[in-house]
């Protein structure tokens, strides 16, 4: 009962931070240094199947979200990893990912080319999560609903999609360059990973 109640308190905050920020037609409304920005694409609703996406890795290998099928995926979407709050909640992750068993997989995902992305992690020792990259087709970002309007980056942003596919959590940080919820996503991480 006690997971239960956490999950639907997870969905119901999921909802109150999407219901908090600024709609402008089909258009969802962030902030950038305090300046309005639009995100195109629709952000998936919670409860739904996770839409599919075609991202790259360090080499340029394609991967896809049916790579992880059959594992709880916690994904974090920087705008860039060469800023500090980007490369801090990487690195949080990345930190975290030791206390999860092998059913649960973390991504990074920006527009940062794999290039940059490499080097991040080797200077970082980021190690445990795939950092992966949008820069090709943008693929992610359209279909999570993600990408700042004219600037090529992605909004910041945690989902987490349970071993069924399904999208079970959503934070979508209102202002750019503050953080996520850490304590929030890595809560629903474990009460999802266990419902498997």
């Amino acid at each position: 009962m006690k997971l239960i109640s956490r999950l639907a308190i997870t969905a119901v905050l999921s909802t109150f931070l999407l219901g908090s920020l600024a709609f402008a037609g089909e258009k969802t409304m962030i902030t950038m240094g305090g300046t309005p920005v639009a995100l195109e694409g629709k952000i998936p609703s919670i409860n739904s199947p996770a839409p599919l996406f075609k991202v790259v890795d360090e080499k340029f290998n394609p991967v896809s979200l049916s790579d992880f099928k059959g594992k709880t995926v916690l994904i974090s979407a920087v705008p860039s990893l060469d800023t500090g709050v980007c490369a801090l909640q990487t690195k949080r992750f990345n930190k975290e990912f030791a206390n999860f068993g092998a059913d649960v997989v973390m991504l990074t995902v920006s527009e940062d080319l794999p290039f940059a992305q490499k080097r991040f992690c080797q200077t970082e020792n980021v190690d445990k999560i795939k950092v992966l990259s949008d820069s090709v087709w943008r693929d992610f970002g359209e279909k999570y609903g993600l990408l700042i309007k004219d600037r090529g980056l992605l909004a910041r942003s945690i989902f987490i999609i349970d071993a069924q596919g399904i999208l079970k959590y959503h934070e979508l940080v209102a202002e750019v360059s503050e953080h996520p919820n850490y304590d929030a996503a890595l809560t629903a991480l474990a009460d999802i990973a266990a419902v498997q």
